[in-house]
Parts: structure tokens; sequence; C-alpha cells
């Protein structure tokens, strides 16, 4: 399946997208021209064995990474030969990012911490900006933390901020890798829920790197990756048709 450039309601795509490292009999294929895209408001899970593909496809969509050959666009912008300048103030602008490190700044507040992609981009918030980041800060239970630093803050907390975070600029796109990784099973519901719940109230679009069939089973939509090529897509699915499936890819692998 292969999109087009004017591919309606897409908020990323990549096209016959190949990432091999290496070359000649040591060179590893760690994409095999992979051809998905990602709906307006749909929260996508990307899953897959360690060394699918997963995560190498998620850098290259968020233009972290560029492909060996292929195509990806955040939007209508075609990202693969963006130079970096431009990629950066896209990223910065169209995309956000929570990962299983929570990557807070330590010597910023939860307040600081959460309008630092208007300080990256050397502005402040807009009134309805503003507005929308007092509701994310009590959607979240965030309000009596925000004068804490990260130390301060429980795992779950910090990944809460991080998750307002991403969420504070309206981006176009959220890339979440393995974002209950370092969450206890109950911080990691509560985060999964806060992910759904952002895509099916306020729209928001979402790629979920991970292994973990139960995280998997919020996304609305799932892609299992396997050697690099995507093997299947679901529909939604519970934790143990997930677990399932993904034991029959590894017995058949």
């Amino acid at each position: 399946m292969s999109f087009n450039h004017s591919e309606a309601g897409l908020v990323a795509r990549v096209s016959e997208l190949t990432k091999s490292y290496g070359s000649g009999s040591s060179s590893v294929i760690a994409l095999d021209e992979v051809s998905i895209g990602i709906r307006k408001g749909e929260f996508t899970a990307i899953m897959g064995p360690s060394g699918s593909g997963k995560s190498t496809l998620m850098h290259i969509m968020a233009g972290l990474d560029t492909p060996t050959s292929g195509r990806a666009w955040l939007g209508d912008t075609e990202i693969t030969d963006l130079r970096d300048a431009d990629l950066t103030v896209l990223r910065r602008r169209r995309v956000g990012f929570v990962f299983q490190s929570f990557n807070l700044v330590p010597t910023l507040d939860v307040r600081g911490n959460i309008l630092l992609p208007f300080e990256l981009d050397g502005r402040r918030p807009l009134p309805d900006e503003t507005a929308w980041i007092e509701r994310l800060i009590d959607s979240l239970g965030l309000r009596d933390r925000l004068r804490h630093r990260p130390h301060e803050l429980s795992g779950g907390q910090q990944q809460r901020v991080a998750i307002a975070r991403a969420l504070a600029t309206k981006p176009d796109l959220i890339f979440a890798d393995e974002p209950t990784g370092n969450l206890d099973s109950r911080t990691g519901r509560e985060v999964l829920s806060l992910l759904a719940a952002s895509s099916t109230d306020y729209g928001q679009s979402i790629a979920m790197v991970t292994h973990d069939p139960i995280a998997a089973s919020y996304a609305g939509r799932i892609l299992f990756l396997a050697d690099g090529r995507v093997v299947e897509e679901r529909g939604r699915s519970s934790a143990e048709e997930i677990s399932s499936f993904m034991l029959g890819m590894e017995k058949a692998a």
C-alpha cells in the first residue's frame, strides 16, 4: 500500500522506505520498503520484536534519522531532503515527543518544562494557548506541582509533565517511544489512558512504539513490524489477542 502526495487526512506518511546500516556482507536492513500513513486524530501503536525496525521507523518519520531510500512527509511537507535548520523548526512546531526516559530539563520547574517548546521557538504562548496549557495542567493533575523540579516528582508525575509539554503546542503528531517503559503497571495504565483520551477527546494524532501488548491495546490501530516490514495491521485489539499474534510471529520467525 503506497500513498500519493495528495493523500488526505494524513499527518505523517512514508513511501517505500528503506534503511540499511553498514555495507557489503555486513550490511543490516532495518526497514525494507515500508509504506504507511498516520491518520489525523488516530492513536497508532507500532509493534514488533526487538530489531524489527520500529524505532528506526519512528525516528525517520519524526525527522530524527534519514532513510537510505524512499520518502517521508510530515503533513504536506516532504522531509526526506529537508535541510537540518528547516527540519528543526518543523519538528519543533508540528511534532511532540514522549520518551521512556522523560527527558525533562532538571534545572526547570514543571511549568518551565511544559513551556519549553515555546521558549525554544522564541515566543510566548498566545491567550488561547495559555488557556489550553492551564486545562492540561488541571486534567493531568499537575496544578500543585508547578514549582517542583523533576527530581522532586515521581516517575508517573514526570511522565505526565512530558505529556503536557508534548501536547502544549497542539502538535500535528505526537511520537511516543515506549512511554510506559520506566513506570509501574498502574502508573503506566494511567499514562496510556491519558494518551488515549488526548486522541479521542482532543483529536490528537499519536504514533507509539512499544513491545508491550497491554500498551498497544490502548491504541485504535496497531501495525506489526517484523524484519523491517509491516506484516499485519489491525484495529483495536485486546492485550491477549495482541500477545497471541506476537507469539505466532516469533514462532514463524
